[in-house]
């Protein structure tokens, strides 16, 4: 029987795109694409996420590697950057500098972990509580207030950004949340060794 971690991993790990969303409503939403790839060489559940303007893919605007886990009864997903990150813009589609990814490259991003729950055939995850994820935005420092809506379809997102002392909404959709469909599935890149790890 596949776990929920795995099924998290399996159901991350593909392309995305809001190009309905963003045709249907262009003052309103960009068009983004989204791409989850497993990264083998690092620990289990590793993914490497790019965010970008559908304009320019070659320039993604967010390069993060995620680690999806389990910790008692909660699914993690923790949050951390690459150190000089342009290095690796890219990687997303091109397996061999993806391959070079290790993990001296990675940072952690305190307070930036999601946890995830399952409901219905897919997840929802929020960041964790605390304010504590800090976003630089416009020569401004606030707090990040992500929630995440994924099943086998596509996902939903919403980022804001709040005031760290005020707690005011600075910046985020207002109108609601991006709608991405998947376009791609990159589940049969999961290596086999994750198997029993994710089973835990």
């Amino acid at each position: 029987m596949v776990s929920s971690l795995e099924r998290l991993v399996r159901m991350l790990s593909g392309g995305f795109s809001n190009q309905e969303q963003a045709f249907e409503n262009p003052p309103l939403y960009a068009h983004i694409l989204v791409k989850f790839r497993p990264l083998p060489q690092l620990a289990a559940g590793s993914l490497l996420l790019e965010q970008s303007y559908a304009i320019n893919p070659a320039a993604p605007y967010r390069i993060r590697v995620l680690r999806a886990e389990r910790q008692g009864d909660q699914l993690i997903i923790h949050n951390q950057a690459l150190v000089n990150d342009q290095r690796f813009w890219g990687a997303v589609d091109d397996a061999q500098l993806r391959n070079q990814i290790q993990p001296d490259d990675l940072r952690p991003l305190e307070g930036c972990a999601y946890v995830v729950k399952e409901e219905g055939d897919g997840f929802v995850g929020e960041v964790e509580p605390g304010c504590r994820c800090l976003v630089e935005r416009k020569g401004a420092t606030s707090y990040l207030v992500s929630r995440l809506e994924l099943n086998r379809d596509g996902m939903k997102t919403i980022d804001r950004g709040h005031d760290p002392v005020t707690h005011e909404h600075l910046w985020g959709s207002l109108p609601g949340p991006f709608e991405f469909a998947r376009t791609d599935d990159y589940s049969n890149e999961i290596p086999e060794s994750w198997a029993e790890l994710l089973s835990r």
